[in-house]
């Protein structure tokens, strides 16, 4: 027999993710002392100390952490187990997605109606942060599926390639550069820029394809919003980088233009990340498959010359 139940693996993942009993306690609809008592009664059992004190929060020990992934698969299981017994579909349940904020505004809204549609006990839970937060979220265990703009490296994080985009650099049709057939890594060094944050997607591919081109660039804002980007451009004498999947469907309105940067490659990968010992997850697969089905035989490329936008 098991030593341990459910109920208090259940009360550590939700300790854990709230780095505090009384916030999981309201999570589960429990008594701080209910939630107190199991926790103490599965450290008993399992004869380790699952969490460290560290002023008002729990945070886990060495011990937590080894424990957290294999109580998320015992809780995914038991929840898979649960609908199989009450005769539901097997494609049901929670899935919390975060993404970037290009994935989030251009694909992800027609995949969840999808989505929606033919899962209808599927639910998503949408995030949305840079790329850096989301790789951030997806190791706290604050959601178990990511989309991110760019590489991964971390070797605790499966990536799967979803598609290429590119970055173009916009102007206002008013610019002094706005007319050339093509601008200079000269030119681009004297201009003024808006930018995403650090952090995000879109400025790391920027900041590689600049590196050991152009020594300083004059960065004049930053936002986390490529809309906030695009209207600081359109009304001024700046220059911005953002991704094509922004401009493409505004071609016509001539309110900015895309210019011509040969010397700058900035193709991107985007890509669905999550954590290697996460194990099985058919919810997760669902949105894969219908993920690649959504772009299969799709073009985001920008085209060669200036464009307007």
């Amino acid at each position: 027999m098991f030593k341990f139940s459910l109920k208090q693996i259940t009360v550590f993942d939700a300790v854990a993710s709230q780095e505090s009993v009384s916030a999981a306690a309201k999570k589960l609809s429990m008594t701080q002392s209910a939630v107190s008592m199991s926790l103490s009664q599965l450290e008993s059992v399992l004869d380790r100390p699952l969490f460290n004190r560290q002023g008002n929060r729990l945070v886990l020990s060495h011990w937590g952490h080894w424990l957290r992934p294999r109580a998320k698969k015992l809780l995914q299981n038991a929840q898979q187990i649960e609908f199989g017994l009450h005769d539901q579909h097997l494609i049901s349940g929670n899935l919390t997605l975060c993404s970037s904020q290009t994935a989030a505004k251009h694909l992800l809204p027609g995949l969840i109606s999808k989505i929606d549609s033919d899962f209808p006990e599927m639910r998503i839970d949408l995030m949305i942060e840079n790329t850096e937060n989301v790789i951030d979220s997806l190791l706290n265990y604050d959601c178990d599926l990511g989309i991110i703009e760019g590489k991964n490296s971390d070797g605790r994080l499966q990536t799967e390639h979803w598609l290429d985009d590119n970055l173009v650099v916009i102007a206002s049709p008013n610019h002094p550069f706005a007319h050339y057939k093509q601008v200079t890594l000269a030119q681009l060094e004297q201009a003024k820029w808006v930018l995403r944050e650090p952090g995000a997607g879109t400025r790391r591919i920027f900041d590689g394809a600049i590196h050991g081109l152009i020594d300083n660039i004059k960065v004049w804002k930053e936002y986390e919003s490529v809309r906030v980007i695009k209207a600081m451009v359109a009304n001024g004498s700046y220059l911005g980088v953002v991704p094509y999947l922004d401009v493409v469907n505004k071609l016509e309105t001539n309110q900015l233009i895309i210019l011509p940067t040969p010397q700058l490659n900035m193709q991107r990968e985007i890509s669905f990340i999550w954590r290697t010992d996460s194990g099985e997850s058919p919810l997760r697969e669902c949105l894969l498959s219908e993920a690649r089905r959504l772009t299969k035989g799709r073009s985001f490329k920008p085209h060669k010359s200036s464009t307007p936008v």
